[in-house]
């Protein structure tokens, strides 16, 4: 058994943290990266309360000083508080990693704040009383969004300047490793970064020691231990010597400090993943799905709402399309074809007839510029997307969305899945009325697995980087390029 490095000198480590600035000009913050998370939640709550007090004395200096009570606007910011903290503990957002991320933060924050003002107006609607008028609580809800905005920014500065800086407190640890000192010099560098210092370090014996080894090194721990200040014990190793690793930490009880688990090897990998509960069973989170829950809901809020107003609009355009289409050619008003939808599951797409043909089948040919097949009414509605709006009965029924990859042909989209690698995670969302790929010109016939796969990066990505800001770029930009009628025919 190898003891490596027994006591690191305190300018030993300075060194190591920063080389050549002396220990003596190591500034460390007095707050240590554990609690970082806490901290965080401690600033939204005095952000929020701040930005109560700050409303009630500006909605008294304009109303005058009996217009809002300062006791009531505190009660209703402290309930606010304690609910966004809430809301954004259960998503995670307070641990450092996720503070890192400032676009993230404010549009979860904005997201998170928004619901909770249309959750208190709903409240005053239905006349329970909060003690505050409506526009003292306007006037809250849009300072604190302010000053909670301001704050994340902030924290992103300051976490960012406390990692790269070395600013966090030192928190005192002793490393049991398997690894060579030259493989674990990532690990040792990470530490130091969030402000731990290694005050020993041990190796572990090879795989298979067995009980008289394992007593030989507990003593030498175990002593050394007693004889330092220490915060916490980190055990690096492969999980798969976790029987022997296992006895080993059980002996280590008698220690009065957290003992830490750092695994390494490619069982490490599976552990990356965040865990989740089956009942009384522990899983693992192999693959995320692309929209949670919530995202799913406003989502689909967005849609039913969206495909609504924008029937009730076009409905006169609608209903003289129907008959332009009628007196011009025979057949139905609607063409009704097999798409492939979410996660599969086929389903039937409405769109005006622009053609003299109804194809649905094993063999469908796509229209061109110089189709004879396409009707007089036909080239207007195609030229203008007109034909597509009746997908808005498939958006309220739920096949479809507002935005997200185009539905393709049966027949089309067999084919596209056999050239285009990665085609089928296209149906890890809904199709769409028009997406991120429409917006950028691609639109019209697929004649070569080129184009077909320049749509599946574009549909990728928007699936990868979903957001509901990313859904209004997309419905605000869709107008425009429909008007610039690229690929369009």
């Amino acid at each position: 058994m190898n003891f490596v490095n027994r006591h690191f000198p305190d300018r030993e480590i300075a060194d190591r943290v920063s080389p050549g600035l002396p220990a003596s000009r190591q500034h460390k913050w007095p707050l240590r990266y554990d609690a970082v998370e806490h901290v965080a939640v401690c600033v939204d709550i005095a952000a929020v309360l701040f930005a109560g007090v700050v409303s009630t004395f500006l909605f008294q200096a304009q109303k005058g000083r009996d217009a809002a009570d300062l006791s009531d606007m505190i009660g209703l910011a402290l309930v606010s508080a304690a609910c966004l903290v809430c809301l954004l503990k259960t998503q995670g957002l307070y641990r450092p990693v996720e503070l890192l991320l400032l676009r993230n933060q404010i549009r979860a924050v904005c997201m998170a704040w928004a619901s909770l003002l249309v959750f208190f107006w709903v409240l005053h609607g239905l006349e329970v009383r909060t003690g505050t008028s409506q526009q003292a609580a306007l006037l809250f809800g849009v300072v604190a969004l302010g000053l909670l905005t301001a704050e994340r920014w902030a924290v992103k500065v300051l976490l960012g300047k406390g990692l790269s800086g070395r600013k966090f407190a030192d928190t005192n640890i002793v490393l049991i490793t398997d690894q060579p000192p030259s493989t674990n010099a990532g690990l040792s560098e990470t530490l130091s970064m969030h402000g731990y210092c290694i005050k020993g370090r041990f190796s572990l014996p090879p795989l298979g020691f067995g009980p008289a080894c394992r007593k030989r090194l507990r003593a030498r721990v175990i002593d050394y231990i007693r004889n330092c200040q220490l915060d916490q014990v980190v055990v690096e190793a492969d999980p798969e010597r976790w029987p022997e690793l296992r006895a080993f930490v059980a002996e280590l009880r008698v220690l009065p400090f957290p003992i830490m688990f750092v695994p390494v090897g490619t069982t490490s990998e599976l552990l990356r993943h965040p865990t989740r509960t089956l009942g009384s069973a522990v899983c693992v989170e192999l693959q995320r799905g692309p929209l949670t829950p919530l995202e799913c809901g406003a989502k689909r809020m967005i849609d039913l709402i969206g495909a609504g107003l924008a029937l009730a609009i076009f409905a006169p355009l609608l209903a003289l399309a129907a008959v332009a289409i009628k007196l011009d050619s025979p057949g139905p008003v609607f063409f009704r074809q097999q798409r492939c939808g979410f996660n599969g599951r086929v389903f039937l797409i409405r769109k005006f007839r622009t053609m003299d043909v109804l194809e649905d089948g094993p063999v469908i040919l796509q229209a061109n510029r110089t189709d004879r097949r396409v009707t007089r009414v036909g080239k207007w509605l195609r030229r203008t997307s007109f034909d597509e709006l009746p997908q808005l009965l498939n958006v309220l029924d739920g096949s479809m969305s507002l935005i997200g990859p185009r539905p393709h042909a049966l027949a089309h989209d067999g084919k596209f899945d056999k050239l285009v690698r990665n085609y089928a995670l296209r149906r890890r969302v809904r199709p769409g009325l028009t997406g991120w790929a429409q917006v950028h010109g691609c639109r019209g016939p697929t004649p070569t697995a080129a184009m077909v796969e320049t749509r599946v990066q574009y549909d990728l990505w928007y699936i990868d980087n979903w957001s509901l800001r990313l859904d209004l770029a997309i419905l605000l930009r869709t107008p425009v390029e429909v008007l610039r009628a690229r690929n369009a025919y």
